[in-house]
């Protein structure tokens, strides 16, 4: 392959259907990623995972730690920060479902990568989340025996959502079985923790500079979907984890939607702003 696109074979046969009608669209499920960031002596590191092959949607491909929202993010949380109206604001959301997908950014880090933005106070941070009674309340997570909310309670911890800039946002396309709407974040490791493989999803964990993976990713070593290649592109300007930051609350949150359309005999997947992903699909079924 020329790059390293993550490209379903049964993409065509799904578009063509959507297209005369037969396939109705599936309602994506709120979702939030996290894009952890970590200064190095050549710039900033993103953490990374790679989804297991034999995971039914994006298999081998490489992601950041995120995933769905619980319905039960929306409790009351103990929380420190911008306000939930300033989020609601900025997300394009209500108050209640932007609580969801601050909370489910910050659960599914600590779920997948051992990362909790959380502290004490307001103004702290945990610096050490190793240890088996931690592990246990992740594992406990996990399993959704318990919400985050009452983690963080018994914990006597604070959400902190002031540590999280929201960067991009995009919706799985409309032929997919699987839809997510998906907010990116930007957050940076706290001080004294560390990352660990903590997801039964992934089997491999890495920090690497945007540029490189980027770079991996153009030589076709790096399978990645659309999303995770585009956000890379992005943070390659930035020369710290505090600038990346700093420049999250002017970016543009319009959803990123793919559009597939039929064009001289040929279908044509494009997503708006992001011209390197398109894809011309003779009606045969052929990839172009």
């Amino acid at each position: 392959m020329a790059n390293g696109q993550w490209y379903p074979p049964e993409w065509p046969d799904r578009i063509r259907a959507l297209a005369e009608g037969s396939l109705k669209p599936v309602v994506p499920k709120r979702a939030a990623t996290v894009m952890l960031l970590r200064d190095a002596d050549a710039g900033p590191a993103v953490h990374m995972l790679r989804r297991r092959t034999s995971m039914a949607f994006a298999g081998g491909a490489y992601a950041y730690p995120g995933g769905g929202v619980d319905p039960r993010d929306e409790h009351q949380i103990r929380w420190a920060g911008p306000t939930r109206a300033w989020w609601a604001h900025r997300l394009g959301v209500d108050e209640g479902t932007a609580q969801a997908i601050v909370c489910a950014a910050v659960r599914e880090t600590y779920e997948e990568a051992g990362v909790l933005l959380a502290g004490p106070t307001p103004d702290s941070v945990v610096r050490d989340t190793t240890g088996d009674d931690w592990e246990a309340d992740r594992a406990a997570l996990v399993a959704r025996d318990v919400s985050f909310a009452e983690f963080l309670d018994r914990r006597g911890l604070v959400l902190r959502s002031d540590l999280l800039g929201a960067w991009t946002r995009w919706i799985t396309p409309e032929f997919e079985p699987r839809r997510y709407d998906t907010w990116f974040f930007v957050a940076a490791l706290p001080e004294g923790q560390r990352t660990r493989n903590a997801s039964t999803e992934a089997d491999r964990t890495v920090w690497i500079r945007p540029t490189d993976a980027a770079a991996s990713y153009d030589k076709g070593e790096l399978l990645m979907m659309p999303p995770t290649i585009a956000t890379l592109r992005q943070l390659t300007p930035y020369d710290s984890a505090a600038q990346a930051l700093a420049a999250a609350p002017d970016r543009d949150l319009t959803p990123v939607l793919a559009q597939a359309r039929l064009v001289d005999g040929e279908i044509v997947l494009s997503w708006p702003g992001h011209d390197e992903f398109t894809k011309h699909i003779p009606t045969g079924g052929a990839r172009a």
